[in-house]
């Protein structure tokens, strides 16, 4: 008797449980044919680059009875393509201006008015924010009144916040995607030029002036995602376009206009591509979109095998309460092996392959961790009455509702 052929489209080989399985198949059912998931892999993608970026980057050092922050960077410079791979905040950037531009056309064809619209996405932005803040007021409180240093206390609670400064500016770029649904992305390009050329190259300027980048950068690879909506972005040339001349754009300014190599902040450094964001930073982002952009097709077929598309929208449905608390993770999980003593990886100082090779071993640790987290409080980020829309959309009846329920 010939064996059963395998059932597609999960690979010959691969064991799966049976569970695991059946769950895909739901969620992949679920899903309706017309919704890109290429945009979804996308924003899955960006948000676990931020994740682990920040956990290769991040060390939280003890010094005496003071813990503060470091980084690897800091100390081994020549580790900085390691950020060019995990600083993917352009590409969400570019996802959150595409779907945002496409709701709001959405919105207005159903006569739903701006101020419905924009209450509806901040809500699903905000939502999950409350339950970070609480957590650490009463976290913070219980270590001062404890006697815990004052300026352990300080890094610990700008740590576990900082993921919040992205959510003020995306909001704002939220706000504004009826202004800027038609904006070509070489305007806010060039405002990012002349603070950079009024920072750096004649001098004298501001220091006030650099934080207008914190808009005009980001509104770059958003109003590229309203491009993308309007079609303007579907060749493959724009793609290359894009990938070639920001990398080359990037070079140059890293290798003869001084800017860092790293494209992210760290300590001690006279300059930052990130904080605020850098010419070098944007024509970075640029490219890392025009990446995104070659990938689309290869995404779509990828997405078409259920496992993968279930572990991506698993991610999206969680996808703020990962960001949130990604870092609360990595220091809950400093703070509780720190009676066992200083750990190479976690409490020492990040200045050579060892703490390296010890941080990468502790990753599944702050996974865990988060997966903690993400159990505790992904029901700040998904209401009661949008999970029932989750676990109904099996049915086709339900399948146009959920999808717009889950459209971040």
């Amino acid at each position: 008797m010939p064996e059963p052929t395998p059932r597609p489209p999960f690979r010959q080989g691969i064991r799966l449980p049976h569970g695991v399985r059946q769950g895909a198949r739901r969620v992949d059912a679920a899903t309706p044919v017309s919704r890109d998931r290429a945009v979804d892999a996308l924003r899955a993608f960006a948000i676990l680059g931020v994740v682990l970026g920040h956990w290769l980057v991040t060390a939280l050092v003890v010094d005496g009875g003071t813990l503060h922050a470091a980084s690897p960077l800091q100390h081994m410079p020549w580790l900085a393509p390691v950020s060019w791979a995990f600083q993917t905040l352009a590409v969400f950037f570019l996802v959150g201006g595409h779907v945002a531009t496409q709701g709001y056309a959405s919105a207005r064809a159903r006569g739903t008015s701006y101020g419905e619209w924009l209450r509806g996405r901040l809500s699903r932005l905000f939502r999950p924010v409350a339950a970070v803040l609480v957590l650490w007021t009463v976290a913070a409180t219980a270590l001062l009144v404890t006697g815990t240093e004052f300026e352990t206390v300080r890094t610990l609670v700008r740590l576990a916040l900082s993921p919040l400064w992205f959510l003020v500016v995306f909001a704002v770029l939220t706000a504004a995607t009826p202004l800027v649904v038609r904006l070509n992305p070489m305007w806010p390009l060039a405002v990012v030029l002349h603070v950079d050329l009024l920072r750096f190259g004649l001098g004298g300027a501001p220091s006030w002036l650099g934080w207008l980048n914190v808009a005009a950068g980001w509104l770059v690879p958003y109003t590229l995602g309203a491009a993308w909506t309007r079609g303007e972005l579907d060749t493959r040339r724009a793609g290359w376009v894009l990938l070639i001349g920001g990398a080359t754009a990037t070079a140059g300014l890293v290798a003869w206009a001084g800017y860092p190599a790293s494209m992210v902040g760290v300590p001690g450094a006279s300059v930052s591509n990130l904080n605020p964001p850098t010419l070098a930073a944007v024509t970075f982002g640029l490219g890392q979109c025009g990446l995104a952009l070659l990938l689309r097709d290869r995404l779509r077929r990828a997405m078409r095998r259920p496992l993968p598309w279930a572990a991506v929208a698993l991610v999206n449905l969680s996808a703020m309460t990962i960001f949130l608390w990604h870092q609360t993770a990595l220091m809950a999980t400093t703070a509780t092996v720190l009676p066992a003593g200083r750990l190479p990886g976690l409490h020492t100082l990040p200045d050579n392959l060892l703490w390296v090779a010890s941080r990468l071993a502790w990753l599944p640790v702050f996974a865990l961790a988060l997966a903690v987290c993400r159990a505790a409080f992904r029901y700040h980020e998904q209401p009661r009455h949008r999970r029932s829309h989750v676990i109904r959309a099996h049915r086709p009846s339900d399948r146009k509702a959920a999808v717009e329920e889950r459209r971040v």
